[in-house]
This record gives structure tokens, sequence and C-alpha cells, in this order.
């Protein structure tokens, strides 16, 4: 009988990320450690594709045997699009010799605990433990067994900004797009989960543990608070591996998931992306990755505009090139993002504001102060006026 092989020695590092979004973010994290800016023989790694399409050199391959000292660890969504865009970026993780792990925690009733069960030995032996999303269950279901020294938060979007708002009040952890519901099994669920949530919560609050120290890594307008520490997203790393971009003299467009959460109404949603189409002479529209298609297909009717579905997080492919001049958005993370990412490259980002008509019955009360603040708070932006609904 063959032996099996030795179980695979613990990062010191471990990362757990539910997004593209938050994988690139973890990148950018490790990039921007101090002195731990990857390289390999003495070589940088350089990787990725100029904007005219040639490859970039690549990394020298990792010695054999050689043990990474962050292990990312993907839980993925059920959705295709997530799927296939955290799949390429982490190819990218890879190149940068980092440890990649696909742990499926969704799509059966026991897979959540067949994955806990697999990660249990890791995340207990792991001195630091980087999240991309405080907000999700399974997340939180996993502090409960960290004994790390230290916690590490880099943005999910731009739902870091309630997150740093909510633990400041001492709140629990709430998406802003929720709204309360499901009636009594909602209320049992929320109570038999609400130990772990008042887990969660003290795990991010350096002064409930001595010793425990908690780091924000941050694109988003935030302020430390409570003994954190809050250091900047710059898109260092995505700076050095891709671009700059060759820019087209047209507009892009930046599509939004405002629709998928019930906050904003698709008709009204229509006509804004029309009325930006014909004021800035837009041609291409880069989908969110939770768009429907049925909604991406009515767009495209009704505007013209070329719609594109990314197979990267949107600074990677405005990084990457080509690319308009200007780039429009809805209040969403890239208009804190974009700047960053395209920084010195000569693109304008430019915000519309989501005018409070749009809104839904069912978006929650808090959705348009936040959309507000996401607007108001954004730097190195242009801002448009929200576009006017039609007259009937």
């Amino acid at each position: 009988m063959t032996p099996s092989a030795p179980a695979a020695p613990s990062a010191s590092t471990l990362a757990f990320v539910e997004s593209p979004v938050q994988l690139l973010n973890v990148l950018e994290w490790a990039y921007a450690r101090p002195g731990a800016q990857p390289q390999l023989d003495g070589v940088p790694r350089q990787r990725g594709r100029r904007a005219g399409g040639a490859d970039l050199p690549g990394p020298a391959p990792r010695p054999a045997g050689a043990a990474s000292s962050l292990r990312i660890v993907v839980l993925p969504p059920t959705d295709p699009m997530s799927r296939g865009q955290l799949r390429r970026v982490a190819a990218l993780a890879r190149d940068e010799g980092h440890e990649v792990r696909w742990q499926e925690a969704r799509g059966s009733r026991f897979a959540p605990l067949k994955a806990l069960a697999a990660l249990a030995r890791d995340v207990r032996a792991a001195r630091t433990v980087v999240v991309g999303d405080p907000f999700s269950r399974y997340v939180q279901l996993l502090l409960t067994l960290v004994r790390a020294e230290e916690l590490v938060v880099v943005d999910d979007g731009t739902a870091t900004m309630e997150f740093m708002a909510q633990t400041a009040r001492g709140e629990r952890l709430v998406r802003w797009h929720r709204v309360g519901g499901g009636g009594l099994p909602g209320r049992i669920r929320e109570l038999a989960y609400a130990p772990v949530s008042a887990t969660a919560r003290r795990r991010f609050t350096p002064a409930a543990h001595r010793g425990h120290r908690v780091e924000v890594f941050s694109s988003m307008p935030v302020t430390a608070h409570g003994g954190m520490t809050l250091r900047v997203n710059d898109f260092a790393w995505t700076r050095a591996r891709f671009g700059p971009p060759r820019l087209t003299r047209g507009t892009d467009l930046v599509g939004t998931s405002l629709v998928e959460t019930g906050v904003v109404d698709p008709d009204r949603y229509l006509d804004a992306v029309r009325a930006l189409t014909l004021e800035h002479g837009a041609t291409r529209y880069f989908a969110h990755r939770r768009e429907s298609p049925e909604k991406l297909r009515a767009l495209s009717r009704a505007t013209g505009l070329e719609i594109v579905r990314p197979d990267l997080p949107l600074e990677l492919i405005a990084r990457r090139g080509p690319v308009g001049r200007t780039i429009v958005s809805f209040p969403s993370t890239v208009v804190h993002t974009l700047p960053y990412a395209l920084s010195g490259t000569g693109v304008t980002v430019a915000v519309c504001d989501v005018d409070p008509a749009w809104l839904t019955g069912s978006a929650s009360p808090r959705a348009r102060s936040f959309l507000a603040g996401v607007t108001d708070t954004a730097r190195d932006v242009r801002r448009l006026p929200a576009q006017a609904a039609p007259t009937a």
C-alpha cells in the first residue's frame, strides 16, 4: 500500500476570501507589507499583459518543496461569473508564490460543516488571519476558532465603510442594504446565530482581547478606532504588475448590482444608463459580475452599448487597458479604487448620484444616506448630478 502524503504544514498567515475583489486586495496587502514585496531568487515578480497584448516577463518557478508563508483559502460563491473571476485571480496569486486552496463551502446542506472541519486545524494554528468580508456568516463562524494574535480586514468594497461605522458604534454587523424579514423562522435563526455574531464583533475589537491586534487595509475613506490600525491600500501591486493602459477616445460606463440587491428600481436604472450614454457618448458597459443576463440584454437593446463581462476585477481590467479616457460609475467601490489603480494615466473617473426617487419600496432605510456617503467621500473623481427620470 502506498503511504499517504503528509499533511501540508500550516501557514503562519491564513486568508479567507469569497469574491474576486477580496482576493485582489489580499494580494495588495501581501505586497504592501514592509519588506514583503514578493521576490524569488532576488528577481522581482512581473506578471500580466501590456496594453498591446504582449506578455510581461513571468516569475521564476518556485523551488520544489518551498512553503508559502501566506495560504489563501477561497470559499467560492455558486454563481459562475464570480467563480470564473476567482479562478483567474487565484492564478495570479499562485504566480506571486502564494499557496491557494479552493474550498467549497456552499451548494449542499452539509458543505459548510465539511468545510469547517477541513479548515479547523489551519485556523487554530495561524498567527495572522486575513478576512475579506466581516459580514459573512461563514467567516464569522470561522472566527470562533481563531487564536491568532493578529486579525486583518481587507476591503470587500464599500461594505468596509459600514463595517467601520458599526464597530465604532458597537452595533451588530448587518449589511447596509439588508432589510429585516423572514417572519418567525428568520427571527429564530437570528437568535440562534447571535452568540456567533457577538464573538465576531469582539474579535474585531482589539480592546476586548489583550495582545490582540486588528488591522484594516482599505481604499475606503474610513477612520480607525478602538485600537485598530489602518493602512491605505493604494493598489501598488496592480500598478507594478499591469499597464499603463492604452486610452481610447470614448467613455466607459461601469455597471452596478443595485438592482439585483433590491435597492434601485430596474426601469429607473435603465433610464439613467440610457441618459448617461447619450450625454457622454459612452460605447461600452462593464457589467458587474452579479448583474443578470436579462437586465444586460435590456440595457444593450435600449442603449446600443457593448456589454463587457470582465474576467477579472475592474481595477485590473482598467489597468491593463484599453480603457476610455472617462469612466462613469454609479456610487460603488470603483469610485474609490480606480483613482488609485489609474493614478498618473490621465483617466478621469466620474460618479453619478443616485436619485432617491430611484430607490425601491423595499430598500433599507440606510440605503439613501449610505449611497450619498459613497459619492461624497470619493477622492479625485468628477461628480455628476443624478439623471432626471423621464416625464410620463
